[in-house]
């Protein structure tokens, strides 16, 4: 009885060292994914800033020259 807990132990162990390794290895797939995402998001997070700066002077600059014109056209 005490041999057949010794093997079923021993068994045990040798399956569940591949079991481990193979969901480390899930997870670190897994990781490494959510890394990218979050670098792809920051990424994008960059450009909508970089637009919205450009679109804000964009409107900023139209706003001058109606401004001008209008000045303009009072004269």
């Amino acid at each position: 009885m005490q041999e057949l807990m010794i093997v079923l132990g021993s068994l045990g162990l040798l399956v569940s060292i591949p079991l481990v390794a193979i969901v480390t290895a899930h997870k670190r797939a897994a990781m490494k994914l959510q890394i990218k995402m979050i670098e792809k998001e920051t990424e994008l997070e960059k450009l909508k800033m970089e637009n919205y700066t450009f679109e804000t002077e964009r409107l900023r600059l139209e706003l001058e020259q109606e401004k001008q014109v209008l000045l303009d056209m009072k004269r």
